[in-house]
């Protein structure tokens, strides 16, 4: 066995000790402080050399665990005092350590970054549905019913999981646990009703987006694994509908990157990457409707309806696929003016606009609040309320490229600026004319 694999399957054992909570909830923390202290006391011996990574070595201290040990003691503590569901706990605490280990096996054998994270969502998630269970079972209110529940947690977690290992080279821990942990009990606490058919068909939907994206290189493997979240949870959330809303403004921004590619690359305006997006640019575009999403599973408890939350979603992903568009299209046109200004610029300038690049985005806007009407079931009305928001995103965009962008944030945020302006543009829309 390679140090790598000895190294997570250690790790692998002690995330084992979140189980416990299953019988001692309120003494939930105790076994990872007392893993903690113990690595504090290691700088050497068979036992350190099993958990030191190669940083830990060269500082004769067990960081890492120490780390892996103390974020699983705060979460512990959040158990009994904040009511942090004990399957939740263990989800998280589960699907990061046998994830690990999941993807060193397949890496053992085969050396690609896909299979890797196949290996980890695959045996992360299996360990995390499987932990949801046993703890319910310790804590004797395990239900049958509760089985699709337990999937979509495990796989969200171990979704999330591969991506904090896509992105970061180092072991960043303590940041995975603590989003994974919040992140899923958020969707425990918005006790959506998820059904056996529901789960499976996102899962199937999701592995089908992401295997497509991939092999079309329209995005790379942490772009690729975010697009499949996303889509997992517009499914289990919203619905089918808002998959393909959603869907819709990936495939479509995805070919017009594509579109004349060689002819943009001379120009100085393609996409880098070979058209690949990346995590950042994903959710940079999709941020603002997962937030919709998320408000709109909770509606039931909010004071506003549950339209004012689609058509905000609606907005968001209307300028998302108009500001693509827009710059796609528009990039290969000459004489782009500044949006500011109006003045000449050179292609490629931030801010920059041109009427072809406008018309495309506004095009790019009709198409989701024609997909909105239909599958939402919606008025005509509400078809312009997207498209006037997925405008006023567009335009928010080109303004804050002129004004911010490079010198204060990158293209990712002014994105998630814009896609927020024509999300909330949306909403106010339809709450100003029809609430």
């Amino acid at each position: 066995m390679n140090r790598p694999l000895r190294r997570t399957a250690a790790f692998s054992l002690v995330s084992l000790l979140s189980l416990a909570a299953g019988v001692f909830e309120e003494f939930a923390a105790v076994p990872f402080v007392v893993v903690a202290i113990g690595a504090a006391f290691l700088s050497e011996g068979g036992l350190f050399d099993v958990f030191a990574t190669r940083r830990d070595r060269g500082e004769e201290t067990l960081y890492t665990l120490i780390a892996f040990g103390l974020t699983g003691a705060g979460l512990g503590i959040l158990v009994p005092t904040f009511d942090l569901p004990v399957p939740v706990f263990a989800a998280t605490m589960l699907s990061v350590g046998f994830g690990d280990l999941g993807r060193r096996l397949v890496l053992a054998v085969r050396e690609s970054t896909v299979a890797g994270v196949g290996g980890y969502v695959t045996v992360g998630g299996t360990a995390a549905f499987a932990g949801q269970v046993l703890t319910e079972f310790l804590q004797g209110v395990l239900s049958p019913g509760a089985f699709p529940e337990f999937l979509f947690v495990a796989s969200s977690a171990a979704l999330l999981g591969a991506l904090f290992r896509s992105v970061f080279t180092g072991r960043e821990d303590p940041l995975a646990l603590m989003t994974i942990a919040l992140s899923l009990w958020l969707f425990a606490d918005l006790a959506v009703a998820v059904s056996w058919e529901r789960i499976v068909v996102a899962l199937a939907i999701a592995a089908l987006f992401g295997y497509v994206s991939f092999a079309l290189e329209t995005a790379s493997v942490p772009g690729m694994l975010t697009g499949v979240f996303l889509s997992l949870l517009a499914v289990v959330l919203g619905g089918y509908s808002w998959f393909a809303v959603l869907i819709a403004f990936f495939a479509i921004g995805a070919l017009s990157t594509k579109y004349r590619y060689d002819e943009k690359l001379e120009r100085g305006v393609a996409e880098p990457n070979k058209g690949a997006r990346g995590t950042g640019n994903v959710l940079g575009n999709s941020l603002a409707a997962l937030v919709a999403l998320l408000l709109f599973a909770a509606h039931a408890r909010l004071p506003l309806p549950s339209e004012a939350f689609a058509l905000a979603f609606a907005g968001s992903v209307a300028t998302a696929l108009a500001d693509t568009l827009s710059s796609e299209v528009g990039g290969l046109y000459d004489n782009p003016r500044l949006v500011t200004t109006l003045r000449p610029v050179e292609p490629g300038t931030d801010g920059a606009i041109t009427w072809q690049g406008e018309v495309a985005g506004l095009a790019g806007a009709a198409i989701i609040a024609a997909m909105t009407v239909v599958l939402f079931d919606y008025s005509p009305v509400f078809g312009l309320v997207v498209v006037a928001a997925g405008f006023v995103g567009m335009t928010a965009d080109s303004l804050a490229g002129a004004t911010i962008e490079g010198a204060i944030v990158t293209n990712q945020v002014v994105n998630f600026i814009a896609t927020t302006v024509g999300g909330v543009a949306g909403g106010l829309l339809y709450l100003l004319a029809f609430a």
